[in-house]
């Protein structure tokens, strides 16, 4: 059956969170979105329905689709975020193709409207799983930039966790404190591999705005209104819903320069654990670099978590 190829608009989210359940069938990524998660992501302000997504269609199918995320600042790359998934049934070499095609040509035209003559370098996030779409990028001249993991705790296991350093105190997050964690946020992931600022637009859209985020169970350490450490935490109802299992996830962890090396980030996170047993989560769950600067992975172990599985990224400059 031939493919008409079309962007898609927010009417489209049924058909997309079909897509993405057939997949998973094949995949096993361990993700399970639905429309509410789906219609969130399309709406964030970063993406441009009408100009930097497309769709596939067989019929009344959603065949595949791709999509592209501006970022908010090119420093001085400007690193857009490609995202596609495309139907079991219709991996071919020739829809494989036309997502390649659309991703080169759109990709320059979405960084050109964002920072005009700025150079462009695009990212497309896969998990380990996904070998189909990674061969399919491999051909086309991506490499495998990056690996990232998941890492885990099961909390009915959960080990004694280290406490905060003497004289530092663990404060629950407060609408009053978003700005501040925002700066605290784009300071410490400064300089992280394939990261930039977040403009407060789209921070509160994906992050402290988001239907899923949890600010009971998110802590900061504070020095007056300047935060120096984080711990943001998310719960994904439609993972549960899914798996069966209340998974919280640690989103954002994060310590400014001045407090690195103290032990803070290990004693927030495990103050934060503390709190996310307490209130009948199962499991927690955070992702991060493998080649992490700020040895981020000996953090996470500390606390008890460990690897899981892996997100590759794919890079194409």
């Amino acid at each position: 059956m031939d493919l008409t190829w079309r962007p898609l608009t927010l009417e489209d989210v049924p058909a997309l969170t079909r897509l993405y359940a057939a997949a998973e069938e094949v995949d096993r990524t361990g993700d399970h979105f639905s429309a509410d998660d789906l219609r969130e992501e399309l709406e964030a302000p970063n993406v441009d329905l009408a100009r930097a997504t497309i769709g596939a269609w067989a019929g009344e199918r959603l065949a595949g689709y791709g999509l592209i995320r501006r970022r908010d600042a090119a420093n001085p790359v400007h690193m857009v975020r490609l995202q596609s998934v495309v139907h079991p049934m219709h991996r071919t070499q020739a829809v494989g193709a036309h997502l390649i095609e659309w991703f080169a040509r759109t990709s320059r035209e979405v960084s050109e409207r964002a920072f005009p003559g700025a150079p462009l370098e695009v990212h497309h996030g896969l998990h380990q799983n996904e070998r189909w779409m990674a061969g399919v990028l491999a051909g086309a001249g991506y490499t495998h930039g990056r690996t990232m993991v998941n890492m885990r705790v099961t909390l009915a296991d959960l080990p004694p966790q280290p406490p905060l350093p003497d004289g530092l105190e663990a404060v629950p997050y407060g609408v009053e404190h978003d700005l501040a964690v925002l700066d605290a946020r784009n300071d410490t992931f400064a300089g992280h591999w394939g990261s930039t600022v977040y403009e407060l637009e789209a921070w509160r859209h994906l992050v402290t705005g988001s239907k899923d985020f949890r600010p009971d169970l998110s802590f900061l350490v504070l020095d007056g209104d300047k935060v120096l450490a984080f711990v943001l935490s998310h719960f994904y109802a439609s993972e549960a819903e899914a798996t069966g299992i209340r998974e919280h996830y640690a989103s954002w962890v994060g310590t400014r320069e001045v407090l690195r090396g103290r032990g803070v980030a290990s004693g927030l996170l495990g103050h934060t654990l503390r709190a996310v047993k307490a209130a009948g989560f199962d499991r927690s769950a955070l992702n991060v670099d493998v080649d992490n600067a700020h040895r981020a992975l000996g953090v996470y172990e500390r606390c008890g978590y460990g690897v899981d599985d892996e997100w590759h990224v794919y890079v194409l400059s």
